[in-house]
């Protein structure tokens, strides 16, 4: 089925925002995407030499073309090409790569495990779709690579392969600081796969292809305490760690959400393999020790767009076409709703995103040259994975964030502190080279930019300290994050909030980038801004960036362009510097790019500081004109390596500048708040501007909120906390967010308008409260808003002990008690002391450090065991059954001297034994411990464990 009009529209630009397609859309979806793509795949054949080409890998389109020649209705207005001669194309190829590939005695390509075997591992699946149609030879040849591969990867053991370089895995020890090993043992997997599924088990390949793919997210202190089998082996005789103990993925030395889903790509491309050769999947395939834990990282970073946000990657954000596989995976094999919902999200951009400059193509905006015939091969895969097992139906959008929110400090390491909220994501990273608060308001992938070294509102310069909570709601009773974060100069403080609002304490002007394309179908082209002082449209800019900028008429002999801001990754660089013919000199040049090719009049050479000099922030590039002139114009056409800030000065002499323009001229400078083109918008407690410059907005230094979809004008017509030196607070939804922004220890008040009453102590005023403030130096904390006092006068002293119980001095006095989840309570208060409860509501926060922590085994539980997360969810309804001699671990996320209580349900309870660890390996009696483990001799007929209760 080919797209209706309505999809039509919407990929020509005529309605402005991607449909959503059900997932009984997608096969035909993609289908078509192939089709469309086939014009960019034919690019890559050589009509000399009759075939797809082998640079980049350019022949692995055949994949694509496979299906397409098998499957669906082919058009080839489409395509761009009769079925027939894409047959022709395709065959060709094929015979000749088959023969060419060393193990089948070619000398070309091939057999080398990173990267010919992801390759050939769509090469063997395209000629197996088109078997009928090859000749004898060339399916031995196939027949041979399949074989070839499972033999050498086997014969290779646990060490390196010869072929590969530097690449490794490390044996089966793995690794995980830097750069996961998850991956390279995914590649020996897959150098397995196609072998067993099409030529059955050959000596030691199915122990091999079991033993790298069980270790693949191998994590000590999970697997050693899951005794369950995966194909027959215990995931307790795993020994990698390619993880992070939060179940964070790091490579090219951050966190890389495009590599965590490497688990489940590699899967994709392994499990098509079985279903084609109609052969049993291998049980590690859809039991993956480990695998729903990394899921739930993604999860916490996943965007509106089914594509998780990168907040620390340069060069994967907006892969889609590569992003594809890992969710149909999910979706088909693992039936999984949260993926299925993400596949259709990120599906129903596709053709917009296809149709895009360049356009057909499906690995756009970032990435290497061989993932473009990657992206077909692996869409072609889904396509496929779809057609041979049915998807889970997706949840709602709605529900799928109401799911996925989730709080989550994966430690000063990885360098990330993530809130996945309802309503927002936000991120606050402390990774060298990466330091920013990453907010995506709504989740929406095109509104900030946030990946890689791109800074956002905290400045990008090394944090020296970090000190962070994450508070949980079963927990605290809310979801948010605090942190305070020390730089060699000052201190910056952060919080997000269950609502999606951000809090910054800005030791300096933060900076926020946003997207603007002419992305028909999810971005309209244009951005518009209101604040106090007005509004504005910025247009999107096409094409490299082009600033024209006049002066007042001026005699100068010298002209120079300064720069104030770089590009954050590559520096300055200039197509044209216009402003009159001269010598041309410059603080430093790229060898081949020297300052001359900025005046030569060529518009293809260009000046680009020296590489050494990127991160420079004053590289300079001036023009002698030879004799004073009249100059009151300059003409500058950048690279992408635009200068973010910079300005023009003139001098007579070469020695004495004076500055006569500057770049960027603000589109928009207003006071108090800022809306960003409705989608969210920002709140400045500042005497100084917010501005907007181009697709920059800049706002003060000081406290910053961020909201999404707010009355801004009304909020930021709210008195903000008044604060104790070196101490910053924000009431913003009303919950009370505090940073120490010093070295030492802060006591004092923070004035408070209203009559929220928070956990601590605090005196009623005649307009609010006057809260008791005791901080340590360099910390941060939210407070929720537990209650109101509808009526209470001043001078009325309030304790809240926690979110059920307050005590009142300072009576006589007559008030409502109001608890935030609305139920009230009247309080009559005289001359003493009164303490009341709230009744029915839960006293947070809960001294319990079990409750909502991540429990073992996960992910694949043995025979008769249930999940043990059931007895850290803090639910009095469910239970944990541990199966016969069943034992579960709880991960408290930190070392504690703690005493541990458990209770069961009705029934006898079991033997049991209750010991601690600190490493997850060793257990026994010893404090302080991180892990918890509960150890019974359970049969049928004991009770279950209903809670496991830890306290420090």
């Amino acid at each position: 089925m080919l797209i209706n009009r309505r999809t039509f529209l919407y990929a020509t630009g005529v309605l402005a925002v991607a449909p959503k397609i059900s997932v009984a859309q997608l096969k035909d979806t993609y289908y078509e995407v192939l089709l469309r793509h086939t014009k960019w795949a034919e690019t890559q054949y050589d009509a000399t030499a009759k075939r797809y080409r082998r640079t980049d890998f350019g022949f692995a389109v055949v994949l694509g073309n496979a299906v397409l020649l098998t499957r669906g209705t082919y058009d080839a207005a489409l395509a761009g090409v009769e079925k027939d001669v894409l047959r022709d194309h395709t065959l060709a190829t094929i015979k000749h790569f088959a023969a060419s590939n060393v193990l089948a005695g070619g000398t070309e390509w091939g057999k080398t495990l990173f990267w010919d075997t992801t390759f050939q591992s769509y090469f063997v699946l395209a000629a197996r779709l088109l078997w009928p149609d090859l000749d004898p030879r060339t399916r031995a040849n196939v027949e041979a690579i399949a074989r070839g591969q499972a033999d050498y990867t086997t014969s290779l053991g646990t060490a390196n392969d010869p072929r590969s370089g530097s690449w490794t895995p490390n044996g089966l020890t793995g690794g995980h600081r830097g750069d996961t090993k998850l991956e390279e043992m995914g590649v020996y997997a897959q150098a397995l796969a196609p072998g067993l599924a099409w030529h059955g088990d050959g000596p030691g390949w199915r122990e091999a292809f079991g033993r790298w793919s069980r270790n693949e997210a191998g994590l000590p202190a999970a697997d050693l305490a899951n005794p369950s089998t995966v194909d027959g082996t215990p995931i307790s005789a795993n020994t990698a760690t390619n993880l992070h103990d939060t179940f964070i993925v790091e490579n090219h030395g951050s966190f890389g959400p495009h590599y965590q889903e490497e688990l489940w790509r590699t899967s994709g491309r392994n499990a098509v393999h079985f279903l084609l050769a109609g052969r049993p999947l291998p049980e590690v395939l859809t039991k993956q020790p480990n695998g729903e834990l990394l899921w739930r990282t993604i999860l916490a970073t996943m965007s509106d767009a089914g594509e998780p946000l990168m907040p620390m990657v340069n060069d994967r954000e907006h892969l889609y076409g590569r992003d594809v596989i890992p969710l149909a995976f999910r979706s088909t094999v693992l039936r999984d709703p949260m993926a299925a919902r993400s596949e259709a999200a990120l599906a129903s951009r596709l053709l917009a995103y296809q149709a895009h400059p360049p356009v057909h193509r499906l690995a756009k905006f970032s990435g290497e040259a061989k993932y473009e015939p990657e992206a077909r091969a692996e869409l072609a895969i889904s396509y496929l994975l779809h057609e041979l097992r049915p998807p889970a139906k997706p949840v709602s959008e709605a529900e799928f964030f109401t799911r996925a929110a989730i709080t989550i400090d994966h430690g000063a390491d990885p360098g990330l502190l993530t809130h996945q909220s309802a309503a927002a994501w936000a991120g606050t990273v402390t990774k060298p080279g990466f330091t920013k608060l990453a907010w995506q308001p709504s989740h929406d992938d095109w509104l900030f930019k946030i990946s890689g070294s791109t800074p956002m509102l905290l400045p990008p310069v090394a944090v020296t300290g970090r000190t962070t909570v994450a508070y949980q709601k079963i927990r605290d009773g809310f979801d948010a994050t605090a942190s305070l974060l020390r730089f060699a100069d000052g201190f910056a403080g952060t919080a997000t909030l269950p609502t999606g609002t951000i809090v910054c304490a800005l030791p300096r002007p933060g900076r926020v980038d946003v997207h603007n394309l002419a992305l028909t179908g999810i971005l309209t082209g244009a951005r518009t801004y209101t604040g106090s002082a007005g509004r504005v449209t910025v247009q999107a800019r096409e094409g490299f960036r082009v600033d024209e900028l006049t002066f007042p008429a001026t005699t100068a002999r010298h002209v120079r362009m300064v720069g104030v801001t770089p590009h954050p990754t590559y520096g300055y660089s200039l197509f044209d510097f216009e402003v009159g013919q001269g010598t041309t000199t410059a603080s430093s040049f790229d060898p081949g790019y020297e300052p001359a090719k900025a005046t030569d009049g060529d518009p293809a050479t260009r000046w680009a500081v020296a590489r050494a000099e990127r991160g420079r922030a004053d590289s300079w590039i001036a023009v002698d004109l030879g004799t004073a002139t009249t100059v009151q114009r300059v003409r500058l056409r950048w690279e992408t390596a635009a200068a973010v800030a910079y300005r023009i000065e003139t001098s007579t002499d070469g020695a004495t500048w004076t500055s006569v323009a500057s770049y960027p001229r603000a589109d928009l400078s207003t006071p108090g708040w800022l809306d960003v083109d409705g989608r969210a918008g920002f709140v400045a407690r500042s005497a100084e501007p917010i501005t907007v410059r181009g697709d920059t907005i800049t706002v003060p230094a000081g406290l910053v909120e961020g909201y999404v979809r707010a009355d801004l004008r009304k909020i930021a017509a709210e008195p903000a906390p008044q604060c104790p030196p070196g101490v910053s607070a924000s009431a913003a939804d009303g919950f009370l967010s505090l940073f120490n922004l010093s070295g030492a220890d802060v006591t004092g008040t923070v004035r408070l308008r209203g009559t929220r009453l928070y956990r601590g102590t605090q005196v009623t005023t005649r307009d609010g409260t006057e809260y008791a403030l005791s901080l340590p130096a360099a910390t941060a904390r939210v407070e929720a808003p537990w209650f109101t006092a509808r009526g209470i006068p001043a001078g009325v002293t309030a304790v809240v002990h926690n979110a059920q119980r307050v005590t009142f001095r300072g009576g006589p006095a007559m008030f409502v008690l109001v608890h935030r989840d609305g139920r009230s309570l009247p309080v009559a208060l005289g001359r003493g002391e009164r303490t009341v409860s709230m009744p029915l509501v839960t006293p947070f926060p809960i001294n319990d450090l079990a409750l909502g922590r991540v429990t073992f085994p996960n992910s694949v539980l043995p025979p008769g065991m249930s999940d043990p997360g059931a007895a850290v969810d803090g639910s009095e309804r469910t239970a944990w059954t541990p199966g016969r001699d069943g034992r579960m671990v709880v991960d408290l996320g930190d070392a504690y001297n703690v005493t541990t209580s458990l209770k069961w349900t009705n029934g006898v309870p079991p033997p049991h034994t209750v010991t601690y660890s600190l490493d997850g390996k060793t257990y026994g009696s010893a404090l302080p411990a991180r892990y918890v483990a509960v150890s019974t001799r359970w049969r049928p007929g004991h009770a279950s464990l209903r809670s496991v209760v830890v306290r420090a």
